[in-house]
């Protein structure tokens, strides 16, 4: 009895061992969805910082500021339809 009793212990032991072992179930991918709306929001901040800080450049002109704004929004638009075109 004090033999089984033992093995049934000692069982146990190596079973719940060898369970906590195993890895945990990953994380859910997200959607193709959700890439395309992160990636379109993060943009948009980076966009928006980009603009502020060539409107409180101290040193810039009136003309320079415009130039850059130009550019800036041209490749705003070019990346906002490669994204779009990627969906």
């Amino acid at each position: 009895m004090k033999k089984l009793f033992i093995t049934t212990v000692l069982l146990l032991g190596l079973s719940f061992n060898a369970y906590s072992q195993k890895r945990p179930p990953a994380p859910p991918h997200p959607s193709k969805a959700q890439l395309a709306n992160s990636k379109a929001s993060e943009l948009d901040r980076r966009y928006r910082n980009e603009k502020k800080m060539i409107m409180n450049h101290p040193i810039a002109t009136r003309k320079m500021k415009q130039e850059q704004l130009r550019a800036l929004n041209l490749r705003y638009q070019n990346e906002k339809k490669l994204l779009r075109a990627a969906r």
